[in-house]
């Protein structure tokens, strides 16, 4: 049994649900989103309580499917009404990131600079020259960008310099000692 699919979603104020086509589209004033649903799990929407509930109870893919529509509806639900933000922090000399138009560019120890361009829907913001921001409604895309972005450079174990998750806490090594 999912402990996370037994609990009722309550839509925040400002946020509307709706089915159609085996999809549900949650509109609000950041936005809309859409999920393409399964067979495995039923949903029903009644009034501003959406309610998640399992066709197959009995199959492992069931009951897994079952929680993991109804934190996807959720996280819908809260990115249309309040958004998601990462930020991201650049440790190291000479380590940048500045706005190009909507496109970052990273200057992360390269003998050239790195351009990384942003999907629709993402916003991005650089407070601090080694400082970035990246905000929007979909959880998964907002996450995803962030981890693109801090691939082109993780943080390593020795120094500690790469760009890292704000709050993100680096394993350090100790170094070669004589």
């Amino acid at each position: 049994m999912s402990r996370v699919g037994k609990k009722p979603i309550q839509l925040p104020a400002g946020a509307q649900a709706s089915l159609a086509d085996g999809k549900i589209k949650v509109k609000g004033p950041k936005g809309e989103l859409e999920l393409a649903l399964t067979d495995a799990v039923e949903v029903n929407i009644a009034g501003t309580t959406v309610n998640v509930k399992p066709l197959r109870e009995n199959t492992a893919f069931g009951r897994a499917i079952w929680g993991t529509t109804r934190a996807n509806i959720a996280a819908m639900a809260k990115g249309v009404t309040e958004g998601f933000t990462k930020t991201l922090e650049m440790v190291g000399v000479g380590y940048r990131a500045a706005l190009k138009g909507n496109d970052l560019q990273l200057q992360i120890g390269l003998s050239h600079d790195v351009l990384v361009q942003m999907p629709k829907g993402i916003k991005v913001e650089v407070p601090k020259p080694t400082e970035i921001r990246i905000s929007g409604s979909d959880k998964q895309l907002v996450g995803q960008m962030a981890a693109v972005i801090r691939g082109y450079k993780p943080p390593e174990p020795f120094l500690g310099k790469g760009i890292k998750l704000a709050g993100e806490r680096i394993r350090r090594k100790e170094g070669k000692k004589k």
